[in-house]
């Protein structure tokens, strides 16, 4: 097998994110050599430090090395002032557009462990595909005063093109079909695992124009050869907010427009437990960011405890999206197997182990 040698971007960000990126770092270097993969990495900046000693929360030189250098990146987390700060944008936020990083891509799964429990009995393992370039997310709103005079009234564009549609569910379909493939070459693989499905989540009853045009896309992207012999449902937005909460098993991939997408990954996660165990990863044309989904955690940051299993979980799925479904089995079974154990779990899952002992003992696994 030719070695592969894949440039990484680091991105920590602020407060835990400077201690569970070095984590993402050790766990590809700890990659088995029989994959034939060699990294390189750049260290780069972005955040609100960064804002404060600098000026700007998003250097020229970050965006332009991930677009000429780059091919993934891992982003760790971003403080945010209490307070509207003059100049300051969120730099993730910045990055998506800047990088037209059309997917968010966040797999929610839960892992049988003694050291905490899931708010729900059912097993989970499913993957949100949210939208990130439109829908109320544009930005687009203006206050004018009410012709009544009674008081102002506010508006806000929802923006939906079947451009964007299309691409988030032919994505949301190529998710599905390796997730299956992984499912059935995983090293223990289930012979009950479930079929490969989508769920196209709208609005349309009621948003006729914009979810309708969303749904009806969506249908003709998976519509495909590709994704024959695929299982693809839809559901109402509230509907599928119940349900996901009733029966989480029941999903595979869920595909929404931004806000909707938005809503339902906070919710998921709430139901596999710490957001330390919640991945995610932001997909464009050439380029994907993996991203814990925790914040910057001031309360724990310099303490060494930070879990930096919800990282290690980025890299996996950033290696998915580079093709390289082997090597992101491989991080994935060894944190099922530390969180099966339970012996070094971080505290934020009821444990005591710090962050260097749990990357250990996933490395280790590894």
């Amino acid at each position: 097998m030719a070695a592969r040698t894949l440039r990484i971007g680091l991105i920590p960000g602020d407060g835990i994110g400077r201690e569970v990126i070095p984590a993402g770092r050790r766990v590809l270097e700890s990659l088995p050599s029989s994959l034939g993969l060699n990294f390189s990495f750049v260290d780069l900046d972005a955040g609100y430090e960064h804002f404060k000693a600098s000026g700007t929360a998003l250097p020229d030189k970050t965006v332009e090395t991930l677009k000429k250098e780059c091919d993934g990146a891992l982003f760790g987390a971003v403080s945010s002032p209490s307070t509207k700060v003059a100049g300051y944008t969120s730099p993730i936020v910045a990055l998506r557009k800047k990088l037209g990083l059309f997917a968010n891509v966040r797999p929610c799964k839960t892992t049988a462990s003694p050291a905490f429990k899931s708010p729900t009995p059912h097993p989970i393992d499913l993957v949100i595909v949210r939208e990130n370039t439109e829908d109320l997310y544009v930005k687009e709103e203006k206050t004018y005063p009410d012709p009544s005079g009674e008081g102002q009234i506010a508006e806000a564009i929802k923006r939906i093109s079947s451009k964007a549609s299309w691409r988030i569910a032919n994505i949301a379909g190529e998710i599905a079909a390796r997730r299956q493939q992984m499912r059935v070459g995983s090293p223990v693989p289930d012979a009950h695992a479930k079929e490969a499905m989508v769920t196209i989540t709208h609005k349309s009853n009621v948003l006729s124009q914009t979810d309708g045009l969303f749904r009806s896309t969506a249908r003709e992207a998976l519509a495909q050869p590709q994704f024959n012999g695929m299982k693809i449902e839809e559901q109402i937005v509230d509907s599928m907010v119940y349900k996901l909460f009733l029966q989480p098993q029941y999903y595979d991939v869920i595909v929404a427009p931004n806000l909707y997408g938005d809503l339902l990954s906070d919710g998921a996660a709430a139901l596999v437990g710490s957001l330390g165990l919640v991945p995610s990863a932001n997909v464009g044309e050439g380029i994907v960011i993996g991203e814990p989904c925790h914040g910057s955690a001031p309360d724990i940051e310099g303490k060494g405890i930070a879990n930096p299993i919800a990282t290690i979980r980025s890299v996996g799925v950033m290696l998915e999206f580079l093709n390289l479904p082997e090597a992101a089995n491989i991080i994935y079974k060894a944190v099922d197997e530390n969180l099966g154990e339970g012996r070094f779990v971080s505290p934020d899952l009821g444990g005591k182990a710090s962050t260097e002992e749990v990357l250990q003992d996933v490395i280790k696994r590894m």
